[in-house]
């Protein structure tokens, strides 16, 4: 079965096992995940993520977090711009997730950053999810 949108499958993978309460979550390892997985944990929505070789494309272990009494510190996880319909957006319409809440995770020609960041650089791109 070919995936025609690993960062969705990645993005579903995480939800579910939040919902479920699940310590941590595999996901197949790529590049672009591992740079959504740094941003994630960057702006504190999971408390860790390790490269795990398995000798095939490697395995990205995603630790996700909770609070003092397991309330989930990830409440949505939005895949934004999707195969179907690509969404783009300059630093000037970049708006702020939740009134600052939440993060937009953006590829960028610098790379994924988060919206935060994007401001920052002055860089816009494509929205790849939204998280709060």
């Amino acid at each position: 079965m070919t995936m025609t949108d690993p960062i969705a499958d990645m993005l579903t993978r995480i939800r579910n096992a939040n919902m479920r309460a699940k310590e941590s979550v595999d996901v197949p390892r790529s590049n672009a995940k591992c740079e959504v997985a740094r941003v994630l944990k960057a702006e504190g929505f999971i408390k860790d993520y390790k490269e795990i070789e398995d000798n095939r494309q490697g395995v990205i272990r995603v630790y996700l977090k909770y609070g003092n009494q397991k309330e989930r510190v990830i409440r949505q996880l939005k895949r934004e711009s999707k195969p179907g319909r690509r969404l783009y957006t300059g630093v000037d319409d970049l708006g702020k997730v939740m009134g600052g809440v939440g993060v937009a995770i953006v590829s960028t020609p610098k790379g994924i950053m988060s919206d935060r960041e994007c401001r920052k650089a002055k860089v816009g791109g494509e929205i790849i999810c939204t998280v709060w």
